[in-house]
């Protein structure tokens, strides 16, 4: 494989920048409603219904995520809060969402595939997450976008001047054809009965303007039952994988003070890489006393590998850029592990990790490569049909990352 091939998405992402800087001044750019004012992020609510998303890193975000939990509560049944409670939380990672996907559909096959009470995606983990939210019947489709989906059913190039005179280098509108294909208004349904048992369906976009990690109620959402929240639902999806850069963020309407402004909203991943729910919100349960099963486990499938795969960079802008960018996400992934497993160990919640090992090789010329995501689904299948060895701390806690990626049961 050319060294190079590897890092072509963050090079064109860095050709996105210095050309935007460059040329900065040569004209106004796209237009857009305007933005909602500065520090009013948080009060501004999507203009299809109010309460459907939490700014988390706000105490705004975090006491109307608590007020949901308890006017959801209120719908279950005590017999429904016995047992184990299962958390799946499933992280970025482009076509290495391939990774996510073998793996749920080797655990149904094993058979020993739990339900999810709660569910949470970032970037193509948001892909994923809908249908891993409503269980193994829907692995079917995991599979073929996962092992069939070219690089054209997923964007259009728009060449490099789409830097100057658009907002990015491709055009997504293939991903959301491919979104609304699935995601349809008996889906919805399917989502909001799953909701309104008390299960959560949470995914992340960012939003740029504020530069702050948003958190979408997917289940409110879907309960709303309108084609405007079908289209909020999907649009969600594309904005949480619209990589900055490669594909156009995605404009939501909000309100405020009854006036309509425009979010940007562009890739999860930006701000996190994979998410449970914030430790104030764990504080919060407990000074609230919400009900909830004594025996949680969360599971983290992290797409992506957590130890540095080498290669020899040329000595050329683009090449140590491109690297130095896989670098810092990778950095960002077992940051937010960390951040994770520490909300675990506060919260009495069960710890699991799964990450593409060291061991897997195959190729991988370009996103999206078909024959990349095959054999990186059927890894992770099978591994999961012999049943996965689950990480239970992060790696580098105790010992190097090194050897604890090296030492995982595979």
């Amino acid at each position: 494989m050319n060294k190079n091939q590897t890092y072509r998405w963050h090079s064109d992402w860095l050709m996105v920048i210095i050309m935007a800087v460059s040329l900065s001044g040569c004209g106004s750019g796209l237009l857009r409603k305007s933005a909602v004012p500065e520090n009013q992020h948080t009060q501004a609510q999507a203009a299809v219904s109010p309460g459907l998303r939490y700014v988390i890193s706000s105490p705004e975000g975090v006491s109307a995520m608590m007020a949901e939990l308890q006017e959801n509560q209120q719908h279950i049944k005590s017999s429904d809060l016995t047992g184990t409670g299962n958390y799946l939380l499933i992280s970025g990672g482009g076509d290495k969402g391939a990774f996510g996907a073998g793996l749920l559909s080797g655990w149904t096959v094993r058979g020993d595939r739990p339900e999810f009470n709660l569910v949470t995606g970032v970037s193509t983990g948001a892909l994923i997450a809908p249908f891993a939210f409503l269980g193994s019947k829907y692995d079917n489709v995991l599979k073929y976008v996962y092992t069939q989906v070219t690089p054209q059913m997923i964007y259009k190039n728009r060449g490099l001047m789409a830097a100057v005179f658009e907002d990015s280098l491709g055009d997504s509108t293939p991903l959301y054809h491919l979104i609304s294909e699935y995601i349809n208004a008996d889906f919805l349904k399917e989502v909001a009965n799953e909701y309104q048992r008390g299960r959560w369906l949470l995914v992340a976009t960012t939003n740029i303007d504020a530069g702050v990690p948003v958190v979408w109620n997917m289940g409110k959402i879907a309960s709303i039952g309108t084609p405007d929240s079908l289209e909020l639902f999907r649009r969600v999806l594309l904005a949480s994988a619209s990589v900055p850069g490669a594909f156009p963020p995605v404009m939501f309407d909000v309100i405020l003070n009854g006036n309509t402004y425009h979010e940007m909203h562009v890739d999860g991943g930006v701000s996190m890489q994979a998410f449970m729910y914030p430790p104030a919100a764990a504080n919060r349960m407990k000074e609230e006393s919400i009900r909830r099963r004594k025996i949680l486990q969360a599971y983290i499938i992290r797409n992506a590998r957590l130890d540095n795969d080498w290669q020899e960079i040329e000595r050329k802008t683009m090449s140590i850029v491109g690297r130095s960018i896989s670098q810092l996400i990778q950095a960002q992934g077992i940051g937010d592990i960390l951040r994770i497993y520490q909300t675990t160990q506060m919260d009495k919640v069960g710890f699991n990790l799964a990450f593409i090992g060291p061991d897997f090789k195959a190729t991988h010329r370009e996103e999206f490569d078909t024959e990349y995501m095959r054999a990186l689904y059927q890894y992770a299948y099978d591994q999961a049909m012999k049943g996965y060895g689950w990480a239970h701390q992060p790696p580098g806690l105790v010992r190097t990352i090194d050897e604890d990626v090296r030492s995982q049961r595979r």
